[in-house]
């Protein structure tokens, strides 16, 4: 190094240390607050939807915000269903728990918390509000910090609504009576009523809130995000796409481009929970999805047209917010009973809907008769392997007919040796001789991928298997197999591996081998393919899908285990009925016996 260099580095740090030490040594003077000024903070960023022009569109504006103060109070909320509470900063509904649905297994685990309050690790609330409009003053509307009063309600529950109040000094009052049914669905009206000598302009709007990257699972055929319907049309947008969002310079975030609706709602969904914004039947909103790059905050929001409010008159606009799981039925009841259009779509049901719906209400149906989910799932499968066995006896029967020629399919082989168009030649010569096709086995599997793809989403999917037990050591259908080889499946005193850890892949349940002796087995009933690279993967292939699925739930290992025994099953009786005598069994006892003679 030269002394040039030697001297740049020793001048910056020489310049850190100087700094360093005025900062520490010479403390700032503190900033002089009147504690009698009615403070008003700068622009929040993003954080409120921004004023309206006249006519009700968004204009670029300074939003403005009254601080917060320390005398906000929360109200309890509890139902049969819920526990939480909300606070009279902001009017917000910022603290639920859902009582039926626990962390883990253990009956002593924490109830699953939907909503929290923006001093918690992971805000995320629902907040109401009014935007202002037609030149109305920023600070004379209730917005995220405002400090509301308690009319009228101890406790949000069933029977007793909450009613909260707010004067902004200016002669207009604004009201906001909070409801909850038995379920998870909030009934928000808000009012505002002018007591002054001229009209005022204001549009109402509800807003969701998390602050943060939210925990996602982050598999692929699952959809964590926005979800929103807009006149039955139904758009997604996935947690990771949110902040690469076009930037907007009135909303001072990342929005999604805007969808005027008269029939919809907005809100975030996860595999299990849902927080949804539902404007009332037929009233007109502006749905929103934005990102908030400088706050690193994602929100939906729903606002409502702008409304003039008369000298001495009162309006009023009634929404709604759903908070709570994703349960199929109750969706439903939203849906067909209570108004809310396209609702059940906010459900995943992937790509495949038109098979994967009927077969979640199928599989729920039979869990209402059986009440097990595990029997249920293989109750599932049955049912739908023996729909579509007319569809796979054509497969079986081709594979039967290829299994009965591979005795001459190795013999040419042997004959051409090296050549491969001596090989291709003598083959298909055999086919048309034996009028025999490879192919035409494949076209009836193909068919059958989506059904099986949707079977899978269902499970995925479905709140209901959610700690749900199956048998004995089975306590969880949504969690991966509790057991271990590794513990020689809970005979040795330690437990098994921590699913994170690496040894986790190695460590298999009873399931994932049943699975994987379950796919050798199917395996052996097809036709070994000519190719030895191809005949080398295939042979491996059993295996290295029981290590892959092992950390898999076992709800899903349960119905790939369902769906090959009766594979299986299915495939080896077509098979004798064509005069094929399948080995399977014979190999494995041959490979017993010499097994038992090695060992001697």
């Amino acid at each position: 190094m030269d002394d040039q260099n030697k001297n740049l580095i020793l001048a910056i740090a020489l310049s850190l240390l100087v700094l360093l030490g005025w900062s520490f040594f010479v403390p700032q003077p503190e900033p002089i607050v009147d504690p009698n000024a009615n403070a008003v903070a700068e622009n929040d960023g993003g954080l409120t939807p921004p004023v309206a022009d006249a006519d009700g569109s968004n204009a670029p504006a300074t939003v403005t915000e009254v601080e917060p103060a320390s005398n906000a109070i929360e109200i309890p909320i509890e139902t049969d269903r819920v526990i939480g509470s909300l606070s009279t900063l902001g009017g917000r509904i910022d603290n639920l728990s859902l009582k039926d649905y626990r962390e883990t297994i253990e009956p002593d685990s924490a109830l699953v918390t939907l909503l929290s309050p923006e001093d918690s690790d992971a805000p995320y609330y629902a907040l109401y509000g009014w935007g202002p409009a037609g030149g109305l003053d920023p600070s004379l509307v209730p917005g995220r910090a405002t400090i509301w009063s308690v009319e009228e309600g101890e406790k949000l529950s069933v029977d007793t609504p909450v009613t909260l109040v707010w004067d902004n000094g200016a002669g207009l009052i604004f009201k906001r009576k909070i409801s909850i049914d038995a379920d998870y669905m909030f009934s928000i009206e808000q009012s505002v009523t002018n007591t002054t000598d001229s009209a005022k302009r204001l549009y109402p709007y509800g807003m969701i809130t998390q602050h943060g990257e939210p925990e996602t699972i982050g598999f692929f055929i699952l959809h964590e995000g926005v979800v929103r319907m807009s006149d039955e049309k139904l758009e997604e947008i996935k947690y990771k796409n949110i902040p690469d969002m076009d930037y907007s310079e009135r909303e001072n975030a990342r929005v999604e481009p805007i969808d005027v609706t008269e029939n919809g709602w907005v809100g975030f969904t996860g595999k299990y929970w849902m927080t949804t914004l539902i404007p009332g039947r037929e009233q007109p909103f502006t749905s929103v999805a934005k990102y908030v790059d400088s706050h690193k905050v994602y929100t939906t929001e729903s606002r409502l047209p702008v409304m003039d409010v008369t000298a001495g008159g009162t309006i009023a606009v009634s929404t709604q917010l759903f908070a709570g799981a994703k349960e199929w039925n109750l969706i439903r009841d939203y849906q067909n009973e209570g108004g809310v259009s396209g609702f059940l779509d906010s459900i995943d049901w992937g790509m495949f809907f038109f098979l994967t719906k009927p077969m979640f209400w199928l599989l729920h149906t039979l869990n209402g008769f059986i009440g097990n989910m595990g029997w249920s799932i293989i109750a599932l499968t049955i049912i739908i392997k023996a729909l579509l066995l007319p569809l796979a006896y054509k497969s079986y029967v081709s594979m039967a007919k290829m299994k009965k020629l591979q005795p001459e399919m190795e013999k040419i082989k042997e004959r051409a040796g090296d050549d491969r168009q001596k090989l291709q030649t003598e083959m298909m010569a055999l086919y048309k001789r034996e009028k025999a096709n490879p192919a035409s086995g494949c076209l009836p599997i193909l068919l059958q991928i989506p059904i099986f793809f949707s079977l899978y989403k269902v499970i995925f999917v479905t709140i209901e298997l959610r700690h749900a037990p199956w048998i004995g050591w089975i306590r969880d259908l949504s969690a991966p197999d509790p057991s271990s080889i590794l513990n020689l499946f809970g005979l040795l005193p330690f437990d098994a591996p921590d699913p994170s850890s690496l040894l986790a892949i190695i460590s298999l349940g009873v399931l994932p081998i049943i699975l994987g002796i379950s796919m050798w087995l199917q395996q052996k009933l097809n036709p070994a393919p000519t190719e030895p690279t191809q005949a080398m993967v295939m042979a491996w292939m059993p295996w290295v899908f029981m290590f892959m699925l092992g950390n898999f739930a076992s709800g899903l290992v349960l119905y790939w285990i369902a769906n090959n025994t009766i594979t299986f099953i299915q495939q080896y009786a077509i098979m004798r009925s064509q005069g094929i005598k399948p080995n399977v069994f014979e190999n494995i006892t041959s490979g017993m016996k010499k097994f038992r003679r090695n060992a001697k």
